[in-house]
């Protein structure tokens, strides 16, 4: 089935306190009929810091200013490893469609275009260009790549198709301190197809169905916090234990409406756990 393009070390330092999660991002709006040019944009600025938000209208979404690390109690040092992303906007949504969380949207569709809602890269990051793709749509080969044993990969392509994958949004980036972070988003038709590909065949709690490469194990990380998770979303969190290779590899994988979200970090002596929290927590509110 081809894919359619329609729109719509040692071990690790010790974990800082893990950030609190913003509030969720206000659900995009229609997009402005030629009598009405207003958009509702939901802004979250993500700092080093506490997200400050404020309503401050019905016509203005949710905003933060960016302040310094410095200005912010508790957080007056720059060694606990978060990242600086720009801007994040809500995507517009097709006039008269629904979120994917909303109760008539009985199969948790994703209307807006997949392709703006993946995750930006943050400050300072150098950009993966091979995951851009062909017009922000990545064949499916090239996530297939990520999966250690080939015949991982010849399993999980049918499969793919067979669940009806639609197509791929993805990005990636490296960041100057080494790590290496990949996100794709699989749309399929339903989040109940979603639901078990994940909990069946891709990420059950023990373990992941398929060794993404430069691992031998990982397993279910338990130290995840449940205050860095979203509560309509289903999360899968995976982490190499030591004795590790050149890299470290964290992993997760969540149900997001009909979309299945990848994300992958590695980092030679260590993946961190702030950044690698931050990264699933932003891209989850994405999706949200």
């Amino acid at each position: 089935m081809t894919e359619q393009t329609t729109s719509p070390a040692p071990s690790l330092p010790p974990m800082p306190e893990t950030p609190p999660a913003p509030p969720p991002l206000p659900p995009p709006v229609a997009a402005p009929g030629k009598g009405d040019r207003r958009v509702l944009r939901a802004v979250l600025r993500w700092t080093a810091a506490v997200a400050v938000f404020a309503a401050v209208g019905s016509a203005t979404a949710y905003g933060v200013t960016r302040m310094e690390r410095t200005d912010v109690p508790g957080l007056a040092t720059e060694s606990d490893g978060r990242w600086d992303y720009p801007e994040l906007t809500a995507a517009p949504l097709p006039s008269g469609s629904p979120g994917p969380f909303a109760e008539e949207n009985k199969a948790g569709a994703h209307y807006a275009d997949l392709r703006d809602l993946v995750l930006p890269a943050p400050e300072g990051a150098k950009e993966d260009e091979a995951l851009r793709g062909n017009d922000g749509w990545l064949a499916t080969d090239v996530f297939l790549k990520e999966y250690r044993d080939v015949a991982d990969r010849d399993g999980l392509r049918p499969m793919l198709v067979d669940e009806g994958l639609r197509h791929i949004a993805a990005r990636g980036w490296t960041t100057p301190d080494g790590t290496h972070t990949r996100i794709y988003l699989l749309h399929f038709d339903t989040a109940a197809v979603v639901d078990d590909l994940q909990s069946r065949h891709m990420a059950p709690f023990v373990g992941p169905s398929y060794k993404v490469r430069g691992t031998d194990e990982s397993y279910s990380d338990e130290a995840y916090p449940t205050k860095a998770q979203l509560d309509d979303l289903t999360y899968s969190f995976y982490v190499e234990p030591e004795p590790y290779g050149a890299e470290q590899v964290r992993q997760a994988y969540f149900g997001a409406g009909d979309v299945l979200a990848v994300v992958l970090q590695s980092r030679k002596g260590g993946a961190r756990a702030v950044p690698f929290q931050q990264t699933v927590l932003l891209q989850s509110r994405l999706l949200h």
